[in-house]
């Protein structure tokens, strides 16, 4: 063999092992460390991923602050986190960022794995974190104000789903801007979601109706209204007009105001709760505004899946922004009141659409189904044409109503348009289906359903009074 080829195997060998070793000492540093104990090497990765639910007052089973409330669920948290149904967490990685992701990196789930394979030890006490810091019953940390529902309501122990609405009177007498906001349900046995608006106090121009006016008003709105009331409940009309593009329709599929049959017009999102969802905490210099006079009104969802007489008395927590904001959040709903799901439909189809009427940054997006809901997907279609998918969620788990808060803010100019495609699988084959036999409309109670997409954005703020930090 001559020389140089000698030379030419001799440099492809040396390649080829030095790339070999290179890929065993990558998965060498891979695998997590022998002798994996709770205390050490397992408690970090539940303190920041698993602690604010895993713990004593909230909705998980268990608590994963101490070795001893955790230890007994080591089988099931390790089948949760390989399978990735825990921590929860549903949107496609190759779109958008976000800043509240719950997702667990592969080294933690195989930390995981190894200490329960490895039976599960608890190690040395001494090598265990400090734990997290909460405020018992708030993750926003303590309110500078607590509104609660006037009284305790009952909920019966059967029967149908409930929509109920509380009025709270803020008894503000300045405008007030919040920077942290947080819904809590007073008994989650019965409480499906809680939405609490801002109705603040009719201007001083506007015109003094009597009440035959007001009645002649909200009969007409009724006649009008695809919607009608099923005791407490608000749903669509059988022969309501079905419109499942609802970007066809001028309004987008149901415009962006709720249905004001229940509360007066004029009123604004202040925030809502539903299992998985995240508390409003704004970025420095952003808040939301509580005019001065207003009413806080509590929408709440109850159902009767206790089976028994229960009580509720849910409440929101407030803190007040130190500094005047810079940009102002509203809340809007892109959703679509007139689709239909066809009987035993699997992969139904359904939009709707919303258009910024000036420039916004985009910053939380919340979509939401009932139990027909597969996937979703939020589009926006910018003023030049162009498209950009700013959310993926493939598989919809009605269970965990995530917001998925924008790492970075997005920038949208006037004129883009948010589309919303939802899927809904309406066939035997799922199996959280009240009735495949049926065709669905939108409606309130779980067994009808919703295309609906909570939108939070800011803008530029012009705050007309002073501020100040206290109530």
């Amino acid at each position: 063999m001559k020389p140089h080829r000698i030379t030419i195997i001799a440099l492809a060998l040396l390649v080829v092992g030095f790339y070999a070793l290179r890929a065993t000492q990558a998965s060498v540093a891979k695998q997590p460390p022998k002798n994996v104990t709770f205390s050490k090497d397992v408690a970090p990765i539940f303190f920041k991923n698993c602690a604010e639910c895993h713990r004593p007052g909230e909705a998980a089973p268990f608590s994963t602050l101490s070795y001893k409330d955790a230890r007994p669920w080591a089988k099931s948290i390790r089948e949760h986190v390989v399978n990735r149904t825990m921590p929860p967490w549903h949107a496609d990685p190759h779109f958008g960022q976000f800043k509240n992701e719950r997702r667990l990196s592969q080294a933690d789930i195989d930390t995981i794995v190894a200490w329960v394979e490895g039976g599960a030890l608890e190690g040395d006490p001494k090598d265990l974190p400090p734990a997290p810091s909460f405020v018992e019953g708030w993750n926003i940390g303590q309110p500078d104000v607590v509104f609660t529902l006037p009284k305790p309501y009952t909920v019966e122990a059967s029967g149908p789903d409930e929509y109920q609405y509380f009025n709270v009177p803020t008894n503000f007498t300045e405008d007030k801007y919040v920077r942290a906001i947080e819904a809590r349900p007073g008994n989650r046995k019965v409480v499906h979601h809680v939405i609490v608006f801002i109705q603040p106090p009719a201007p001083a121009d506007a015109p003094k109706l009597s009440q035959e006016e007001l009645t002649r008003r909200r009969t007409q709105q009724a006649k009008e209204s695809i919607r009608y009331s099923d005791g407490f409940l608000r749903r669509t009309k059988a022969d309501a007009p079905v419109h499942n593009d609802g970007c066809s329709l001028p309004n987008g599929g149901g415009g962006t105001k709720f249905d004001t049959s229940k509360r007066d017009s004029g009123s604004t999102l202040l925030t809502e709760w539903a299992p998985g969802r995240n508390p409003d905490v704004m970025e420095p210099g952003v808040a939301k505004k509580i005019p001065a006079g207003s009413i806080l009104t509590f929408q709440v969802h109850y159902n009767k899946a206790a089976g028994s007489v229960q009580t509720d008395q849910s409440s929101v927590g407030l803190i007040f922004a130190k500094e005047p904001p810079a940009r102002l959040v509203t809340t809007e709903s892109v959703h679509n009141s007139y689709m239909q799901i066809p009987p035993g439909a699997e992969r139904h189809r359904v939009n709707a659409c919303w258009t910024a009427q000036r420039d916004i940054r985009l910053i939380t997006l919340m979509p939401h189904m009932h139990f027909r809901g597969a996937a979703m997907q939020i589009e926006a279609v910018y003023p030049d044409g162009r498209k950009a998918m700013l959310l993926n969620v493939p598989r919809y788990d009605f269970a965990w109503q995530t917001g998925y808060m924008l790492k970075q803010p997005l920038t949208l100019p006037k004129g883009t348009t948010l589309f919303v495609t939802g899927w809904f699988d309406n066939s035997a084959r799922n199996k959280f289906n009240p009735d495949p036999t049926k065709a669905v409309r939108w409606g309130d109670p779980t067994y009808d359903e919703m295309l609906l997409c909570f939108v939070d954005f800011t803008t530029d703020a012009k705050p007309s009074v002073a501020m100040s930090s206290g109530q």
